[in-house]
């Protein structure tokens, strides 16, 4: 059943005798709990009861029941099982093998499983079939005083070898530290920065990925030009495909002004002058230091300012101000003012000498609208730049024109990751009215292009669109792996797979993100058609996720794509802000650290770009290596632990923490 913000949610199946696979009348009731077939009358108590061994014989059954329905499954999916490519052929079936087990509600089997130290299913993703058979023959054993069946070799290392070397031919090889695998998001200064890729390589970036929604592929052949220069020959290429984009439209610009303002203290005294760079309209350089304004002058003005000197303005309210200049020289010059002064293009600046020149073109001041909870706000098709302060209701436009004509009235709407929310009133040929649901008490703002979410709405709009296409034959050239946007279907891959056959792409190792609501649903095709391709992955897109899905389901979200993926024997990417508030300060916050452990879990964990970049993917690297100790997928490592005190008080000669450091 499909909840409220578009997501399978588990609720009481409304009709008996059915299960999920279409059938009558099937071994198993109905469970009232979750809507899944049960097995073992439906325990749902969470406390373990003594079991007696007489149970045995209802697990056998319980047991056969489950391995009856891999066949069932077999069947269902033979079609798409047949397509894969031979190599991901064993992952397909377990796939689908787990896809069945998953029909039932396991938990009062599992309970009892355990009771008796048998396997609780609960890291059987890998290995499905085996592990019911080796269940079925233990309990066989157990129940009648005798060896059962013979075990069949076991089927977890066969799965663990099949994923790490799926893993190895689309990632790269392992670090030497760790197994997980690092992926950063190179920022465009990167086409340059050759310092800024050979730090990030020795740090332990093992894949560059390259947004394919920002700058052109001069910029991006560069980035790649600058990598291979660095020497990162394992250092895998991923390019992401932007996808269709769903954006709010422009805004009205605002005025051309540049507020330059002390700090003060709480007693009003001022700290820190306001600064500004004054240079050369013709041939500007930049400030000394980042954050400084510029003001761009007249070349010729410049010789007249010199250090001590000083020169005077009017500002946008009139207001007196003189500055006093501290550095001068060919490139510009540093001045600074004790008092708040708003400088707009035009404004005349005027040296001790009498010398005039008029500030250069400054850069709009960008606007917003600003919606609060009862709001009413129209999307228009129309994408003229909306106006600030609006006239009437406020507008804005809508880069998607496919959006109108297929919302429905009732439907949620978000905008900005999830920051505002609404629901949609009205729909129209060429409007769609939206009353504000959710924002800051204060108002929140709505800035243009800005994302818009609409996770209950279908929009017949496919995933690979003409300006992916047209970027598909630069990323087949320079690229060892492309990431599909905004996947959906089974036909969004199909697309994708069949434009790179055309374009001789074949061998291209393909990563599908999972980013929405209807591919989340979506998920166990999606992951059989693009393991067409011997090399292929899954990225957990958690940004847009979790503002489709509702950021309260998030961590059951990535916990089930987790477990499908390992069943498919496929390499999974951990993204979105991961170390966002490292990378972006430099200062993380404990919740980041703790989530970028859990990325052990994973095959890769990407990092987004941002000012300490470097220093993130160092403290990444770090914590994959300690936690690569503690954990592999979803099962928990025992090593020897040392952290803890002996009871012998000559063990406690160590300084305090120094234990904790190892």
């Amino acid at each position: 059943m499909i909840g409220r913000r578009g997501v399978v949610e588990n609720r009481p199946a409304r009709r008996q005798g059915w299960n999920p696979l279409g059938q009558r009348g099937v071994r198993g009731e109905v469970c009232p709990f979750r809507g899944r077939r049960s097995l073992g009358g439906g325990e749902h108590r969470h406390q373990t009861c003594a079991v007696p061994t007489s149970d045995l014989d209802a697990i056998l059954a319980e047991i056969e029941t489950l391995r009856a329905a891999l066949g069932d499954a077999e069947q269902r999916w033979a079609a798409q099982i047949a397509r894969v490519d031979p190599r991901n052929r064993s992952g397909a079936v377990n796939l689908v093998h787990y896809w069945a087990i998953r029909q039932f509600d396991l938990r009062g089997l599992q309970r009892r499983l355990a009771a008796f130290g048998l396997s609780s299913l609960g890291r059987s993703q890998g290995h499905v079939g085996q592990t019911l058979s080796a269940l079925s023959a233990a309990a066989q054993a157990m129940a009648h005083d005798g060896p059962g069946d013979l075990l069949p070799p076991s089927g977890y290392a066969t799965q663990q070898g099949a994923l790490r070397r799926h893993t190895r031919e689309l990632l790269g090889p392992a670090p030497a530290r760790r197994s997980t695998r690092i992926m950063v998001t190179l920022p465009g200064t990167a086409a340059a920065d050759t310092q800024l890729i050979s730090d990030l390589i020795d740090r332990g970036m093992d894949v560059a990925r390259i947004n394919c929604a920002h700058d052109d592929p001069a910029a991006w052949a560069a980035m790649i030009a600058e990598l291979r220069r660095a020497g990162a020959e394992s250092c895998r290429v991923a390019m992401d495909l932007a996808g269709p984009k769903l954006r709010t439209g422009p805004v009205a610009e605002g005025p051309r002004v540049v507020r330059l303002r002390p700090e003060r203290d709480v007693l009003g005294r001022v700290t820190e002058t306001a600064w500004c760079w004054l240079t050369p309209v013709e041939h500007p350089s930049p400030p000394p230091r980042e954050g400084i304004p510029v003001l761009p002058v007249d070349a010729a003005w410049l010789p007249y300012l010199a250090p001590t000197s000083t020169f005077r303005l009017r500002d946008a309210r009139d207001a007196k101000r003189v500055f006093t200049v501290v550095h001068a020289d060919a490139s510009g010059a540093l001045a600074c003012t004790g008092r708040t002064a708003y400088v707009m293009t035009g404004t005349k600046l005027v040296t001790d000498a009498g010398e005039i020149t008029e500030v250069g073109p400054l850069p709009a001041v960008e606007q917003y609208l600003v919606l609060s909870p009862g709001d009413t706000l129209l999307l228009t098709r129309d994408c003229a730049p909306a106006a600030v302060p609006p006239q009437g209701l406020p507008r804005i436009g809508c880069t998607l024109p496919e959006v109108f004509g297929n919302v429905r009235r009732r439907q949620p709407i978000l905008f900005d990751d999830g920051k505002i929310t609404g629901r949609i009133l009205d729909c129209g040929p060429d409007t769609i009215t939206v009353t504000i649901t959710d924002a800051t008490a204060v108002g929140s703002k709505l800035r243009a292009g800005k994302g818009v979410n609409l996770p209950e709405t279908t929009l017949p709009v496919p995933a690979l669109t003409e300006t992916d296409r047209a970027n598909l034959p630069f990323v087949i050239e320079h690229a060892d792996l492309v990431e599909m946007s905004f996947v959906r279907t089974p036909q969004d891959v199909a697309d994708l797979l069949a434009a790179l056959d055309e374009l001789g792409g074949a061998d291209l190792g393909v990563i599908v993100k999972i980013e929405t609501a209807q591919g989340f649903r979506n998920l166990p095709a999606i992951l059989l058609e693009v393991m067409r391709r011997p090399r292929a992955g899954v990225m957990i897109a958690r940004g847009d996720l979790a503002v489709e899905c509702g950021y309260e389901r998030l961590a059951e979200l990535q916990e089930e794509i987790l477990w499908l993926c390992e069943a498919a024997h496929l390499p999974v990417i951990w993204a979105t802000q991961v170390l966002d508030q490292l990378a972006r300060s430099g200062r993380p916050s404990r919740a980041e650290i703790t989530d970028a452990a859990m990325g052990v879990r994973a095959e890769c964990v990407m990092l987004n770009k941002g000012p300490r970049i470097s220093d993130a993917v160092s403290t990444l690297s770090d914590i994959l290596h300690r936690m690569s100790a503690h954990a592999d997928k979803q099962t928990t490592l025992m090593r020897s632990l040392r952290s803890w005190y002996r009871s012998d008080p000559s063990a406690q000669r160590e300084q305090p923490g120094q234990a904790l450091r190892r």
